[in-house]
């Protein structure tokens, strides 16, 4: 179905037993966010909540919640939005063949956006930003957040939607400092377009208009999602994906999307900030409190019936990881065809995104040397850090694989292929002192951190091992060593002090391991942890812990390491200091008050009931 409304969607999903309606009236402080948790783990359904405490609105979550649900959502159109991006690739196709490529001709109409439309639903009424669902998702979280927003933002310079941005930055609408209905609090990070239009609109000294859509057909989230070349506006995205040209108009200066439920304008202004957070973010960690824009409220409209939709970030994988996924889905080979060379790149969910990344690109400089060894992965591992939002990335493991059997997305497999070919006296990049993931907070600072790449290829060249050697188990400061995954092993030690204090212990490590190298073979990287043991139950653990809370240039160590004119490496394995650190923000962990409340909805008579069965 081509969706006129986000109603009409969560009928449909009703419809086809994707959808069910809790009647209970639930509390928007931790409860509904809990609810929507524990089914998204299940891999249950989209959720209608029919009375939230509070607001006399209704509100849905886990729309996107499985790729399964998110491509029959865009049933209609899915295919048709690959061929486009496929046309984009390579547009003399279309040309060739006129008669093949005519219904993606017409579905690209649906790509122009349709101004002043006789029908302005979303004009309906206004409101009060304390007339909405508060919904806070994490007891630290510093108050009530929109998790699925459609930020809207034009260039000063060249105004209008085709030159527009549309972006899914989280908004805080209560709490800190924030005065109840005039001020609400905005967040985006680096590499994203709203950067820019604020960038020029300071430079003039002018506010920024910004207008917040949330609801709407479902397409035009995925389109704020969706990481599209720059100049390209996300509303003819929404209009492809969606079936249905995206409706707007003008009020009062500031953009409103017709379709949605809710709008909120208000401006920016020059210099006026105000701490936002802390916030429950997808890493899995709070991202803790800093000055963000303040947005002061202009005013908040709302449709007939509006329906309020949320998600719920944590550590993942969360329903954000399934938009990733219909993201890749659609893409395809987009990215990789960008970057000559490239094959593969895959962002680990389990890892948090984008602290790591695993490539599979081609080795074609020197053909006629014996000896292989990473030269154009080298050059791709450089484009890869310079290309949008792959630049946030904290760990690029690439790799080339002629039998072209290799695949990313099965990340144990790849890194075993990757770790039996790594030199490491060679193959390790260091970017030291350059920008990370906002969220990420294993770095130095807000923003700021260092890159590391591991670049491997050709023949094999050791077997890994699969048990833990008996000198790993000799230790006395470090211990309860496990195995993580071939070749990786955990060790476990007292909570991080200091790096003065990492350093020498990090020397005792050495000085007791490097004579003994030879016992230590088929192993090639030893995390050091707070928990060994939880950190090896499972891949997902491992992922999450090391590459989450290390920073390359701080915390990678190895046994016997050197530096050679400025290149450093290691003759014997690679130790990563995986440990909390002080600076590092703290966990998510659900409330056990909270989940015990929450039962009532799973037992025999709750809305949810059945679900479980």
């Amino acid at each position: 179905m081509n969706y006129t409304s986000l109603e009409e969607c969560l009928l449909d999903l009703e419809k086809n037993h994707h959808l069910i309606r809790i009647r209970e009236e639930v509390d928007p402080y931790l409860e509904m966010a809990a609810i929507h948790l524990r089914v998204f783990e299940s891999k249950g359904p989209a959720l209608l909540f029919e009375k939230v405490k509070g607001s006399r609105f209704r509100a849905t979550s886990n729309i996107f919640g499985t790729i399964e649900r998110s491509k029959f959502i865009f049933r209609n159109n899915f295919q048709l939005v690959q061929e486009l991006i496929k046309l984009k690739d390579n547009p003399i196709q279309a040309l060739k063949h006129p008669l093949d490529n005519f219904t993606t001709g017409l579905a690209a109409l649906k790509a122009f956006p349709l101004k002043n439309p006789l029908s302005k639903p979303v004009l309906y009424e206004e409101i009060h930003i304390s007339d909405l669902p508060l919904i806070q998702h994490w007891p630290m979280d510093g108050g009530a957040f929109v998790t699925l927003p459609q930020v809207y933002t034009e260039d000063i310079d060249q105004p209008g939607i085709m030159k527009s941005n549309l972006g899914m930055y989280r908004i805080q609408l209560t709490g800190n400092e924030y005065e109840l209905n005039k001020e609400i609090g905005l967040h985006y990070q680096l590499h994203r377009g709203i950067g820019v239009h604020q960038t020029k609109a300071n430079a003039k000294g002018l506010p920024l208009k910004v207008s917040c859509f949330v609801g709407g057909p479902p397409a035009h989230a995925v389109a704020a999602v969706m990481p599209l070349p720059e100049g390209i506006s996300e509303m003819t995205f929404a209009g492809v994906l969606g079936g249905r040209r995206f409706r707007y108009t003008y009020k009062d200066g500031f953009c409103i999307s017709t379709d949605a439920d809710f709008v909120i304008t208000g401006e920016v202004y020059p210099g006026d900030n105000k701490p936002e957070g802390p916030f429950g973010d997808h890493l899995g960690y709070y991202s803790l409190k800093h000055s963000f824009p303040l947005m002061r409220v202009h005013k908040v409209y709302a449709k007939k019936n509006a329906i309020w939709p949320f998600t719920v970030v944590g550590r993942p994988p969360q329903e954000d990881t399934s938009f990733g996924e219909l993201i890749h889905e659609l893409t395809g080979a987009a990215i990789p065809q960008e970057i000559p060379g490239l094959q593969e790149v895959h962002a680990v969910d389990a890892a948090g995104v984008h602290p790591l990344l695993l490539a599979i690109g081609s080795e074609r400089y020197t053909p006629y040397t014996p000896v292989k060894q990473p030269a154009e992965l080298l050059t791709m591992a450089n484009h890869i850090l310079g290309t949008g939002q792959l630049s946030l990335a904290k760990f690029l493991f690439i790799t080339a694989d002629d039998s072209k059997q290799l695949k990313t997305n099965n990340v144990k497999e790849f890194m075993v292929y990757l770790l039996e070919r790594i030199d490491l006296t060679r193959d390790i990049h260091f970017y030291t002192n350059t920008t990370i993931d906002t969220l990420d907070y294993s770095g130095t600072g807000l923003n700021s951190g260092s890159k590391v790449v591991f670049a491997a290829c050709g023949d094999v060249k050791r077997k890994l091992c699969n048990e833990v050697p008996q000198v790993l188990k000799e230790l006395d400061v470090f211990k309860n060593a496990h195995m993580a995954m071939p070749g990786v092993i955990a060790l476990q030690t007292h909570a991080f002090l200091s790096y003065e204090k990492a350093h020498v212990e990090m020397r005792l490590l050495n000085e007791k391991l490097q004579g003994r190298v030879s016992e230590l073979e088929g192993v090639m990287l030893i995390v050091i942890c707070d928990d060994a043991g939880f950190t090896t139950q499972t891949l997902r653990n491992y992922l999450w812990v090391t590459y989450t809370r290390c920073n390359p240039s701080h915390d990678i160590y190895g046994i016997g390491a050197f530096t050679d004119n400025k290149h450093w490496g290691c003759r014997g394995p690679l130790v990563i200091d995986a440990r909390i650190k002080p600076h590092h923000a703290p966990p998510v962990e659900k409330d056990p008050t909270v989940e015990k409340k929450i039962d009532r909805l799973f037992e025999k008579g709750g809305s949810l009931y059945n679900m479980l069965k």
